[in-house]
Formats: C-alpha cells, sequence, structure tokens
C-alpha cells in the first residue's frame, strides 16, 4: 500500500474523529482505564459506541491532534501489509516529530496486531485499541500480551444512558405521578427500540437489519469462510424468536438443516464471539454437568429480537428479562439460570457462593403468582439467599403476600440505580 494514500487516509480518518459531537459520557469508571500502563482492550458489538468511547477518552486526558495517533482499520480503504502499523506510527512521527497514545479502532482486521502493540507497550506507549470478535482478541492477546492488557466489554447505552442522552433526569427519592408515568413511557420505549446509540440518534427503524447483516456477512461468513450462508441466518433468526428461552442442539439442527450438532455449536460459537448472542448456563455445582445442560440465550440489546424475532406488544416479557440480563452482565456479573422442581430467572455468583436470585416478569398476578414465585423462592432455600428479588415493569400495586425475604421492584427503578443500592 502507497504510504502517501495510508497518509491522506489517516488524516481523513483523525478530521471525522475529531468531529465527533453530541457524546455522553458513559457510566464506565474510565480512571481506572486511563491510569493504568497496561494496553487497553475495548471490546463489543459493531456500533455500541466504541469509537465514540476512545474521543471521550482522548477528551479526558486532554491530548492534543499532535499527541495521539488514531486509525480505524475497519476502512475498505487500508490494504493489511506486513509493516502497516509501523508505517502508521512513522507517519505520525513524520507529521508531528511527537511520540504518541495510540487508538486503534477494529484491530482484529490487522493480522499479527498484538506483536506490534506489545513492542509499544514495552517502549512505554500508552495504547488503546477496540475489537468486534471476542475470540480473535482473546487468542491474540493470550499469545502475546498475558498480563498486560486491561479489558473493557462496552454494551449499547442502558436505560440510564438512554435517558441522558435526552438531558432526562428523574430523581428515584422524589417521583410525582406525572414522572413515573413519563419513567415507565421511556421505559417502554427502550425495552422496544434497544439502546444502539446511532439508532436512538436517528431512529433508524432499519439499524437492527443492518447490523445482523454487517455481522453475519463481514464478522462470520467472510472471516470464517463459510459457505451455508442459509442455515447460520436460519439459527439467528430462531434465536432471536426465542430470547430468554431455553434451546437444544438439536432444535437448532433441525431448524437449520445442518447435518451435524458440531456445526450448530460452531455457528453458535461465532455469534457469541461478535458480541451478538449470549449464552446462559443452568448452575451446577459440576463443571461438567454445566457444559452438558442446556442453556438459555439472550441478545445484546432488545433492537435484535424486536426487530428479528418477534413483535413488541406480544412479547414484553421477554424483553425485559432481556434487558435485565444485559444489565447484569454490563454490571460485571457472572450469571446462570436455576433449574429444580421450578425455575428462576438469574443466579448471581460471587467467588464460590451464589449471592442473589432474580426472577423477572412484565406483571405479576394472581394467574402468574405461582410459577414466579416458586421458582424464585426455591433458589433462595437452595443457595441460602436471605433475598430475593422479583422486577417488574409497573409500580407495586400488588395485593399479594409473597414469601418470606422476597421484594418487587419496579424495572425503572431497579436500571436507573446502582447495584450497591439495591441491596439492602
Amino acid at each position: 500500500m502507497n504510504k502517501r494514500h495510508l497518509q491522506e487516509i489517516l488524516i481523513d480518518q483523525k478530521e471525522v474523529f475529531q468531529k465527533k459531537t453530541g457524546l455522553i459520557n458513559r457510566e464506565i469508571p474510565l480512571g481506572s482505564y486511563m491510569n493504568t500502563s497496561q494496553v487497553v482492550v475495548i471490546t463489543g458489538v459493531r456500533r455500541c459506541g466504541k469509537s465514540s468511547l476512545l474521543f471521550l477518552i482522548k477528551e479526558a486526558l486532554g491530548l492534543k491532534e499532535s499527541e495521539y495517533c488514531y486509525c480505524n482499520f475497519d476502512d475498505e480503504r487500508i490494504s493489511w501489509y506486513p509493516t502497516l502499523l509501523n508505517d502508521v506510527y512513522a507517519l505520525h512521527l513524520e507529521m508531528y516529530r511527537t511520540e504518541p497514545v495510540f487508538f486503534f479502532d477494529e484491530i482484529q482486521e490487522i493480522p499479527g496486531w498484538e506483536k506490534f502493540v506489545n513492542r509499544m507497550y514495552e517502549q512505554n506507549h500508552k495504547v488503546f485499541v477496540t475489537g468486534s470478535n471476542a475470540t480473535l482478541l482473546s487468542s491474540e492477546i493470550s499469545s502475546s500480551l498475558t498480563g498486560r492488557n486491561k479489558v473493557l466489554e462496552l454494551f449499547p447505552f442502558s436505560f440510564s444512558e438512554y435517558l441522558k442522552l435526552d438531558g432526562k433526569e428523574y430523581s428515584m427519592e422524589r417521583l410525582s405521578v406525572k414522572q413515573s408515568s413519563l419513567l415507565r413511557n421511556e421505559l417502554r420505549t427502550y425495552l422496544e427500540h434497544g439502546g444502539f446509540p446511532i439508532a436512538i440518534k436517528e431512529k433508524d427503524t432499519e439499524f437492527a437489519h443492518d447490523l445482523f447483516r454487517d455481522i453475519l456477512y463481514r464478522d462470520i461468513v467472510v472471516r470464517y469462510k463459510l459457505t451455508n450462508v442459509e442455515e447460520i441466518k436460519q439459527i439467528a433468526l430462531f434465536l432471536s424468536s426465542n430470547t430468554g428461552k431455553i434451546f437444544s442442539y438439536a432444535t437448532l439442527q433441525t431448524v437449520s438443516g445442518l447435518k451435524s450438532i458440531s456445526s450448530v455449536k460452531n455457528y453458535l460459537h461465532y455469534y457469541e464471539a461478535s458480541f451478538l448472542f449470549y449464552f446462559l448456563k443452568k448452575f451446577d455445582y459440576s463443571v461438567k454437568k454445566q457444559i452438558m445442560n442446556s442453556r438459555k440465550v439472550y441478545a445484546v440489546d432488545n433492537a435484535i429480537p424486536n426487530t428479528l424475532g418477534f413483535r413488541f406488544s406480544e412479547n414484553r416479557g421477554r424483553l425485559l428479562e432481556n434487558t435485565v440480563f444485559i444489565e447484569l452482565m454490563r454490571r460485571g456479573c457472572e450469571l446462570y439460570y436455576f433449574s429444580g422442581k421450578n425455575e428462576c430467572d438469574f443466579l448471581i455468583k460471587e467467588n464460590l457462593q451464589i449471592t442473589e436470585a432474580i426472577q423477572v416478569v412484565y406483571g405479576l398476578t394472581a394467574e402468574n403468582y405461582p410459577r414466579e414465585t416458586d421458582g424464585l423462592y426455591e433458589a433462595m432455600q437452595t443457595f441460602s439467599i436471605p433475598q430475593g428479588t422479583i422486577i417488574v415493569f409497573d409500580e407495586l400495586n400488588y395485593d399479594i403476600d409473597l414469601p418470606n425475604g422476597v421484594r418487587i421492584i419496579p424495572a425503572y427503578e431497579w436500571l436507573t440505580r446502582k447495584r450497591e443500592e439495591l441491596i439492602n
């Protein structure tokens, strides 16, 4: 690749990068990432805001144009060759004559990137990279950057960030009737459309379709050299339509028409590596049984199931459950589901103990009360958990006698409070 052409691309990209506007500060403690000497690796699904987070970090560090080197490798104008990264570095030195902080977007597109980054680390350069493929990043990190990296997994906007984008603030301690109603309406919209930044800002109803197509073809079909495009697409559509449900490999094999279970497992791995779907294990003290047991599927954002899978009005409860799952992941929880005589949606494990049990239901009624409370209470008794939580969409106007230790909390309150504030 011609170095002059590469220089032009770098200048173009930097101009675009520096013009980012209308950004909100993400609810992430960036201090620990900015102050560490380790390489910071920001992972997450495409279009969740990784580039914008790089810009926010650049601004927080107070870097001038000459003090940082930025390159987005997910640019069709950039062709890989062995000395590409070194040439990017050399061009910065030629243009600015100063050592930079590195900001590299979609670094997984460059084979051997970890060796260059490791060399920069050893020369005391600060390096931030983003990537949209968990498997490639983890394998490359383990080969050259073990103990030298700090990973930040980024998700689309949380409900709190979604509210912040429109400048809306609510005090949970002093909600009026009107504010409570407005907040529920905001949550209903969030549950339906999800939290992808650009989809929210531009009200783009086709965003999820475009994102899915990008991930399917660019991150999976091309990267893994697949020919069975229709089969892997059918698996994604099935998973989107069954968010929050337990699935089996045999069912996916039937749905997709694939000839082997191993192919099904590979395809699930591809979707998980691209951060589109997550697969929740059933808790068991036996790791072997955990691997063998059926799993539940969740999407990285409600825009996926609500666009590709089912209609919002018919599946509000599962969309609320999906939102709670992603929020728990965003909070860094180690999660499982519980299944005994009854089922409980989420168990939270800390170190070697199960410390919390959570059940999610859109509305608690006399009809669904036994199903929703029995599984939660069974999980509490099984793991000696003193308190269990039922997260509901609406207010706390339930004339129902709850089991000892069980509390109900509206979703808008649970989603906007920090975890430590919710633990009594």
